[in-house]
């Protein structure tokens, strides 16, 4: 956000108020087809959720506040998410390139890796921090940030204190030989800590925890590069097993573009980059960093039930696209021109080679060894390129997308995945898998193909359909799927959607079920209206390498949401 205004003006502005208002209101039934024990059954069936923003601006002055109700928690959203209050609050003021904030605030340093606090809402994900910020331009071209605090924990802080700066330079801004050149030059440069008290009676573990990165972005017409490297030293965690290991992470994406075509090439290793503010924290609860997927992040309902999740204690990953669009009027391209995008990615576990585990000794006699844990050792070693043994995730894609006219839009993919669930889903370490009966040969992989075939249909003016057919294949896990959907659109204001998911290769033949959902949205001005009822199926549901697990549920879900 640019500096606010001064001077003069400070004093002559009006003050504005102005916000965001969303609720979302659920009431469940029973279905024992998809829950037959009830365990996802809430003991409250009607359930509520909800926030409002409102944030006061007067020139160079803004404050803010964000009131939440969570009085009957949402299913699926994380447990800690009970009660009401105002968890974010802030104050702002901004006068000659100093920027300072109070309070909670969101930043980023780089992509993320040693530094992000954001909110993904639909995950139940915000370590907003709660302290000081502070932004300064000393001259232009150069930009430093600077911060202190504790990270949000639900309606809490964590334990842990988190500091650290940010120095980024743009050469062509700050150096006249460099303003007219070709080459467009940005570095940057940053260190975090965060300071936990330690009180294990077994580990000695380090209550200063370090993390530090470089980075450069490099342009010239269609061509750049952006390289981002971290290191961070022993974090013992209940992430890695409390082994005191140093973490690296390196991510250099490669990209071209020129008329009609564009090419994406990336590469990213991370080994024990798991970095919270709480070290017993688990699942998305205080994290520090981010950590950016290398992997292309699907939207449709069938291919997004396998779904990939940046591995935090060792991947290296891998990502190439190419975007292609034939000419318009070609034999290929037809009147309107046709685009084709094939992706593909995969990740691997690091090529480790393991240390011994320690023993455990009985405290009562020294003597006496009652078992082994890799807590408090090192770990492992690791081949800084080398893939290891274990394959995470493969995802092969392509997409064709094609105006046949004015009325008919088409877009058809093809998807073929190869999904380690016992990993992605079960949390089955790598050490685990190498060091039992078979090691990286006793892994069984999910195989799937999918297919999706999407139709625009532009009836009139301001009337559409759009109709999506999928069809997926396996032979593992939950089977074969299909998959049809209907959604017209009253342009700017109504839409009706349906859509039923049949799971009809199930192993199981209770478990072949339809997921039918069915909704309706009004949206009128600033103020939107949706309401959808159906069955919800079970399974992980990702944002940017981020995941949760959504449990089955069937009910009816009001979202109104609202601006001002």
């Amino acid at each position: 956000m640019p500096p606010l205004g001064g001077g003069d003006d400070y004093e002559k502005a009006k003050g504005e108020i102005h916000g965001n208002f969303q609720s979302d209101f659920q009431y469940y039934f029973r279905d024992v087809a998809i829950d037959p024990t009830g365990e996802f059954f809430p003991e409250e069936r009607f359930l509520a959720a909800g926030f409002t923003n409102l944030i006061y601006t007067q020139g160079n002055f803004q404050a803010g506040i964000r009131y939440e109700n969570y009085q009957n928690n949402l299913l699926g959203l994380p447990e800690g998410f009970r009660g009401q209050g105002i968890p974010y609050r802030f104050a702002r003021f901004s006068k000659d390139g100093l920027d300072v904030t109070v309070g909670n605030f969101y930043e980023q340093f780089g992509s993320g890796m040693i530094f992000r606090s954001f909110e993904e809402r639909g995950l139940g994900l915000d370590n907003a921090m709660d302290g000081v910020r502070l932004r300064y331009s000393p001259f232009k071209g150069l930009y430093l940030k600077g911060m202190v605090g504790r990270q949000r924990l639900y309606f809490e802080t964590t334990e842990g204190i988190v500091r650290g700066g940010d120095a980024e330079l743009n050469f062509n801004e700050t150096f006249k030989k460099m303003q007219n050149s070709k080459w467009l030059v940005t570095t940057g440069a940053s260190f975090v800590s965060k300071f936990e008290p330690a009180n294990d009676p077994f580990l000695e573990l380090p209550q200063n925890v370090g993390a530090y990165g470089g980075r450069l972005l490099l342009q010239n017409g269609g061509f750049a590069l952006s390289s981002e490297y971290t290191y961070k030293i022993n974090d013992p965690s209940a992430d890695n097993n409390y082994i005191f290991k140093n973490g690296e992470g390196f991510l250099t994406t490669v990209t071209y573009s020129r008329p009609r075509l564009g090419v994406m090439l990336a590469f990213k290793r991370l080994d024990d980059m798991s970095f919270r503010s709480q070290r017993d924290a688990g699942l998305i609860d205080a994290q520090i960093n981010f950590l950016p997927p290398t992997t292309k992040l699907h939207t449709y309902t069938l291919p997004a039930l396998y779904p990939y999740a940046v591995q935090p204690t060792g991947e290296i990953s891998r990502q190439a696209e190419i975007t292609y669009t034939f000419k318009r009027k070609s034999f290929l391209g037809g009147k309107y021109g046709t685009t084709v995008a094939v992706n593909f990615s995969d990740a691997y576990s690091l090529d480790k080679d393991l240390e011994p585990e320690r023993e455990i000794v009985s405290a009562q006699n020294p003597d006496e060894v009652i078992g082994t844990t890799v807590g408090g050792t090192r770990g492992y070693t690791a081949d800084f390129f080398q893939p290891g043994p274990i394959k995470f995730f493969q995802d092969f894609n392509v997409e064709i997308r094609k105006t046949i006219n004015r009325k008919w839009k088409t877009t058809l993919s093809y998807f073929n995945f190869h999904y380690n669930q016992e990993v992605l889903e079960r949390g089955v370490s790598d050490r685990q898998i190498l060091l039992r009966e078979g090691g990286a040969n006793s892994q069984e992989l999910i195989y799937i193909q999918a297919f999706v075939a999407e139709v625009l249909y532009k009836i009139k003016p301001r009337h559409s359909l759009r109709t999506e057919i999928q069809g997926m294949f396996t032979e593992q896990d939950r089977g074969d799927w299909a998959m049809l959907l209907f959604e017209y659109s009253v342009s700017p204001g109504w839409f009706f959607a349906v859509q039923n998911s049949f799971n009809y290769g199930n192993p199981d033949p209770d478990a072949r079920l339809h997921y039918t959902l069915g909704s309706v949205g009004y949206t009128l001005k600033t103020t939107r209206f949706q309401l959808t009822y159906g069955r919800q199926m079970e399974g992980i549901f990702c944002v940017g390498g981020i995941c949760r697990v959504v449990p089955p549920s069937n009910g009816v879900t009001l979202t109104v949401t609202s601006n001002f």
